[in-house]
């Protein structure tokens, strides 16, 4: 069985690709194949996430151990992670430009004989040279921290006393 899946970048213009995967195939596998389709490198770090039929983030499918409580999903075949209710995911690559894609089972069917997965089947737009500027919520109540008032008139030392105090800091090392 392989799996048709339309990858869209999250950009103003239409950037997508659609790609033929075996479903027999993992995570790690489907980073990789998003990452040839859209021409990166493939060596940032990445994570993909459970979606609704809003794109709504849901539940992290990291590759790598993170050093937290999530166990990396790398190697879960993607007939485990597709599913008649979970049929979307967000692909989050490389955490400091936040590339974002938007991936969809669209169908299943028989690989074709002589064929070679992952493939590209079809491809529209270009990948812009940056990553788009993201919106974030808290972003938009910055505005509202221009009138708080930073400094603290109640403190009684000043900076200078602070850094004088004497402080052993033999016991962090």
């Amino acid at each position: 069985m392989i799996f048709r899946i339309r990858v869209i970048l999250d950009v103003k213009e239409d950037v997508i690709r659609d790609l033929e995967i075996n479903a027999s195939a993992t995570l790690e596998e489907l980073h990789d194949a998003i990452t040839q389709a859209f021409g990166f490198a493939g060596n940032e770090m990445a994570s993909f996430y459970a979606s609704n039929a809003d794109w709504e983030q849901g539940e992290e499918m990291p590759l790598v151990d993170y050093g937290e409580s999530e166990t990396p999903k790398a190697d879960m075949p993607l007939q485990e992670v597709f599913s008649a209710d979970q049929h979307r995911l967000i692909y989050v690559y490389d955490f400091l430009a936040l590339w974002t894609f938007f991936v969809e089972l669209m169908e299943m069917a028989e690989p074709l004989p002589g064929a070679t997965y992952p493939n590209l089947v079809f491809a529209q737009g270009e990948v812009p040279e940056e990553a788009p500027d993201k919106q974030f919520e808290a972003d938009q109540d910055a505005d509202k921290l221009e009138d708080f008032d930073f400094d603290n008139d109640d403190e009684d030392e000043d900076e200078e006393d602070y850094y004088n105090e004497d402080f052993d800091d033999s016991s962090y090392y």
